[in-house]
C-alpha cells in the first residue's frame, strides 16, 4: 500500500509541475502585461518600468517561471520591499498580501461548504439510488428517479434563490445563509451552511441517485452475485455486502471528482451565497485583474482535483487489492 501512494504522489508532484508551468504560462505570457493594468490612464514608461520592476515580471517568462518556483520552496522578496514567506504563491498588490495568506483565510469556508455538502450529497443520493434498485419498477422506485430527474434539471444559482426566497425570506423556518467560523460558535456555523448544504445536495445527489441505481442493477445481475444468492445468504448481505461494494467504486469516482472541485472552491455557490470563500475570491480576483490571485486560485482547485484523485486510489486500493499492483 505504501509503495502504491508513493507512486501517487510521485506522479501527482509531476502533474502539480505542469499544471502550474501551463497556468504561469497562461497568466503572464498570454495575457496583457499586469504592469500595463495596473499603471493607470496616466501611464509613463518610467512608472511602467517600476510597476513591472515590483511585479517581478521584467524579466523574460523562463526567468519568472523560475523565481516563482524558488518563492515556492524558499520565499520571495518583490521590487517594492514585500517579502512573500515560504510557499510563495505570489504578491497580490490589490489587497497587499501574499496570495497563499489570502488563500488560507478564505479555505475555510471553503472547506465548510465542501465537506458539509459531500456528505450530504452522498447520503442523499446513494440513498436514493439504493431505494429505487431494491424497489425496481415499483412505485418507490418511479418516485425516486422522478425526484432525481427533478433536481438534475435545476440550476444552482436558480434553485439557491427560489429556496433562500421561500425557505428564509417567506416562511423562516431555515436562518439566513451566512458563513461564521466553526470554532467561533458552532451552532450558527451550522445554521448558516445548511441552504448552501442543501442547494447544492439536490442539484448534484441527482446524479448519484441515478448512477448508483444502474450500477447496482448491474451488479445484482453478476454471476457472483447469482451464486452467493444460490448459497442461501440473506437478500440484505447479498446486496449489502456484494453488490454494493461493487456499485461504490465507480460512484466512489465521481465523488472525488467533485470533492476536488468542491475544495477548489464552489464558486456559484459561495457567490450565489455571499459565502467568502475560493471560490468567491476567483470572482472578485478576475473583477479587479488580480493576476496573481486568480493563478492561486486556479492552481489550488487543480492542486484539489489532484489529490481527490489520490483518495480515489487509496480507496480502490482498499477496496479492491488488485488496483495496488496497476
Amino acid at each position: 500500500m505504501l509503495r502504491f501512494l508513493t507512486r501517487r504522489l510521485l506522479g501527482a508532484a509531476l502533474i502539480l509541475l505542469v499544471i502550474s508551468a501551463a497556468t504561469f504560462l497562461l497568466f503572464f505570457a498570454v495575457t496583457p502585461d499586469p504592469a500595463l493594468l495596473s499603471c493607470g490612464k496616466q501611464c509613463t514608461p518610467e512608472t511602467l518600468a517600476a510597476i513591472q520592476h515590483n511585479l517581478g515580471v521584467d524579466s523574460p517568462v523562463p526567468v519568472q517561471y523560475w523565481h516563482f518556483l524558488v518563492g515556492v520552496f524558499a520565499g520571495r522578496d518583490f521590487g517594492a520591499g514585500q517579502h512573500c514567506p515560504a510557499p510563495c504563491l505570489g504578491y497580490s498588490f490589490v489587497n497587499q498580501q501574499p496570495v497563499l495568506q489570502t488563500l488560507l483565510d478564505r479555505l475555510p469556508a471553503t472547506l465548510s461548504v465542501a465537506f458539509g455538502a459531500g456528505a450530504l450529497v452522498l447520503t442523499m443520493g446513494v440513498g436514493l439510488g439504493l431505494i429505487a434498485a431494491l424497489r425496481r419498477g415499483k412505485p418507490l422506485d418511479k418516485a425516486s428517479m422522478g425526484l432525481a430527474l427533478i433536481g438534475a434539471s435545476f440550476q444552482i444559482y436558480f434553485f439557491g434563490i427560489i429556496a433562500r426566497y421561500v425557505l428564509v425570506d417567506q416562511l423562516g423556518w431555515l436562518p439566513r445563509p451566512d458563513y461564521t467560523p466553526l470554532t467561533s460558535d458552532p451552532l450558527q456555523w451550522a445554521g448558516g451552511m445548511i441552504l448552501p448544504w442543501v442547494t447544492l445536495a439536490v442539484v448534484n445527489a441527482a446524479t448519484y441517485a441515478r448512477f448508483t441505481r444502474s450500477t447496482m442493477l448491474e451488479n445484482l445481475s453478476e454471476e457472483y452475485v447469482r451464486a452467493v444468492r444460490a448459497k442461501g445468504l440473506s437478500a440484505r448481505a447479498v446486496y449489502l455486502k456484494h453488490a454494493f461494494r461493487g456499485a461504490m467504486t465507480p460512484v466512489l469516482t465521481m465523488f472525488g471528482i467533485d470533492m476536488g472541485m468542491f475544495l477548489g472552491g464552489a464558486l456559484i455557490t459561495e457567490t450565489t451565497f455571499n459565502i467568502p470563500g475560493i471560490g468567491r475570491l476567483a470572482v472578485d480576483s478576475v473583477a479587479a485583474q488580480d493576476l496573481p490571485m486568480m493563478m492561486g486560485t486556479v492552481l489550488v482547485a487543480s492542486t484539489a482535483m489532484v489529490f481527490a484523485s489520490i483518495a480515489v486510489d487509496a480507496c480502490y486500493a482498499l477496496i479492491d487489492p488488485r488496483v495496488r499492483t496497476s
